[in-house]
């Protein structure tokens, strides 16, 4: 997932991860579960609240970005 995407994304949407997979081998699908934070100041700064079943959460953020996609 670039940047661009990333900022873009709206609280309910599913993203999956690209290395970590399910038992049966699809991948993780993580929701997002809050707005998409971004900074004035630093332009590459991201912060993504998302969440994957009933207790797991997590945020994506510019340093793990590449291991999403949409």
């Amino acid at each position: 997932m670039t940047l661009a995407q990333a900022k873009a994304l709206s609280p309910g949407q599913i993203v999956y991860h690209v290395r970590e997979c399910n038992a049966d081998g699809t991948p993780k699908r993580w929701k997002v579960n809050g707005r998409v934070r971004t900074w004035k100041r630093d332009g590459e700064r991201v912060c993504v609240p998302v969440k994957h079943g009933l207790y797991a959460y997590g945020y994506i953020d510019e340093d793990c970005i590449d291991q999403f996609t949409l």
